[in-house]
């Protein structure tokens, strides 16, 4: 097994190439990221006594009496797992209080009429000048507030003015320490949780402001996706660690949990600071072009690949030109004009649409270009390594009219020529092949993807048949078929590359999983040494279009991967 230092580096080295990217490019328009208030924060916290369950936090979260969670305010899971908190049973043993940053004291007679559902949603975001006085993403927040009113929490406005000038946040601490006070002796007998910017929960900053007042209260600290100490935690034996213990004294008891990665914050923040670099006028989508490629960039690195290389041999033929085209839309018109106009199949535009609906994005290999709708880290990270591969390839499937005349004249002469159609054995394998890669891209870019194994299948058997329809997005028998096969095919000591005898979302479905199994494999066989990036590199360029290849390669790489050889 890898040591600690091992694990760390292969899980982190994606992550670290990509999030220098994004970090240059945040400092360069925000520079207050170097004050002292902000320094506080990063250098109080930065390792840990132990690793916890998301049970463990839950249950010291239930016997507090007042908790004080870290939010990155410009990532939207930040809000959503104190939504999930208020909606656990466990913690209402007892009443609760809730009280946020967003909304200032002054406005909470408006906040209180929303509560009392005397003014709807948007006359509440629009009265507490939401977007003027904050300007993160509403819809997180709101399901926050709507989860708290629908569970029976009370909910305070804690924050005052002014927010923009750092020199005055020590006023804005003493301001809530003093609201949060003032709750206690409202409500003495509550679970009181408090929602305020991570930053100010440095241990001299509101913590040391509330054990002045309240010393005898029993106060917890949840940070969320610290930097440093998932750094550390991504050298745990575990897949995926839910949540530390960072210390715990009779006068300082703090966790953190992970429900984002580190290059997944900054991203959110980089496309805030888009929008909020627009003019008022200017109501188009996120420009998300940039995210994309930053993800692309992070894998290339990790590849160690050379995007100015005059070969594709072992080095993809001038990667740089070949980026993908980026549409970014918070609607499927674009996607359906798009998809009609370039002649996908009535059949393949509906494939394509419910990829949207159920992923966010998708990438066009036909077009070369990803459409996003909604970005969610682990499908963007997946659609950049699907581009990945097919630029490794020379863009095989390219069929963009013109442009992919003058596109083929950087690609290998094999590429660019018309390919062979394949039998429907190398065809099925071609996709397993794609699926795979882009399951290990999504995994290096993302490690806290959930792993997918043969014992998760298996489960499957085991479910009602709702949950397995729901589950699989596939009719009962059609689920079974497609499991049988999987499972049958994945027993097999000696890998006979052979296709499904069925077709349509059942021949999807097997191709998708099967593609993710072996992913995973690949990860596996990485973080403990048995696959090096030139192997991986090697992978992804492997002409798997052309006919016969994509059997042989599965073959090999099933048999290596089930033998432990290092490669």
């Amino acid at each position: 097994m890898a040591t600690t230092g091992m694990l760390r580096s292969r899980r982190s080295a994606a992550q670290l190439h990509a999030i220098a990217s994004v970090e240059r490019e945040i400092r360069a328009i925000d520079p207050a990221s170097g004050r002292k208030y902000l320094r506080d924060f990063r250098e109080a916290y930065r390792s840990y006594q132990k690793v916890l369950a998301a049970s463990d936090v839950r249950h010291e979260i239930a016997n507090a009496g007042i908790v004080l969670v870290g939010d990155y305010h410009a990532l939207p899971n930040s809000q959503r797992y104190l939504a999930s908190l208020l909606r656990d049973p466990e913690l209402h043993q007892r009443p609760i209080v809730l009280g946020v940053e967003t909304i200032f004291s002054r406005d909470q007679h408006i906040l209180d009429e929303w509560f009392r559902g005397e003014i709807d949603e948007d006359e509440l975001r629009q009265r507490i000048r939401f977007e003027l006085d904050w300007g993160y993403e509403w819809a997180p927040f709101y399901e926050l507030l709507s989860a708290a009113r629908d569970h029976g929490a009370s909910i305070y406005g804690l924050d005052c003015m002014p927010r923009e000038d750092l020199r005055k946040i020590g006023a804005r601490d003493r301001h809530a320490a003093d609201e949060i006070a003032e709750l206690r002796r409202r409500h003495p007998d509550a679970l009181i949780i408090v929602l305020f910017g991570e930053s100010h929960l440095a241990p001299q900053h509101l913590p040391a402001l509330l054990q002045q007042q309240l010393p005898a209260e029993p106060m917890l600290t949840v940070l969320q996706n610290v930097d440093a100490l998932y750094w550390r935690a991504a050298g745990e034996a575990s897949d995926h660690i839910e949540a530390v213990e960072v210390r715990k004294t009779v006068s300082e008891n703090v966790v953190c949990v992970f429900n984002a990665t580190p290059l997944e914050k900054y991203e959110n923040y980089r496309l805030c600071l888009d929008r909020w670099g627009r003019n008022d006028e200017d109501h188009s989508a996120p420009d998300l072009r940039p995210t994309l490629y930053n993800l692309i960039d992070g894998m290339v690195r990790f590849l160690g690949i050379n995007q100015y290389s005059s070969h594709n041999t072992t080095q993809p033929r001038l990667l740089v030109d070949l980026m993908p085209e980026v549409h970014s839309r918070s609607s499927d018109a674009l996607l359906r004009r798009l998809l009609s106009r370039k002649g996908f199949t009535a059949e393949h535009r509906r494939s394509l649409l419910r990829q949207v609906r159920e992923r966010g994005s998708v990438y066009l290999k036909p077009i070369n270009a990803v459409y996003v709708r909604e970005f969610r880290m682990t499908s963007s990270a997946e659609d950049a390594t699907r581009f990945l591969h097919q630029a490794c390839r020379g863009l095989p499937n390219l069929s963009n009219g013109s442009n992919s005349r003058a596109l083929a004249q950087h690609t290998a002469p094999h590429a660019a020529a018309e390919t062979q159609p394949l039998d429907r054995d190398d065809a099925f394998y071609v996709a397993v092949f794609e699926h795979a890669l882009a399951f290990f891209g999504s995994r290096i870019l993302h490690p806290a993807r959930p792993a997918l194994r043969d014992a998760d299948l298996a489960d499957l058997f085991d479910v009602t048949r709702e949950d397995l329809e729901r589950q699989t997005s596939l009719p009962f028998a059609d689920a079974v078929e497609a499991l049988d096969f999987l499972t049958g095919h994945r027993e097999h000591d000696f890998c006979a590359a052979q296709a499904p005898a069925f077709a349509g979302r059942k021949y999807e479905y097997a191709a998708e999983q099967l593609g993710y199994l072996t992913g995973n494999d690949l990860y596996d066989a990485y973080l403990e040494g048995r696959l090096t990036t030139a192997a991986l590199r090697k992978l992804f360029l492997t002409h798997i279009e052309q006919p016969g290849v994509a059997c042989e390669a599965y073959v090999q790489l099933r048999t290596r991967l089930r033998s432990g050889r290092r490669a």
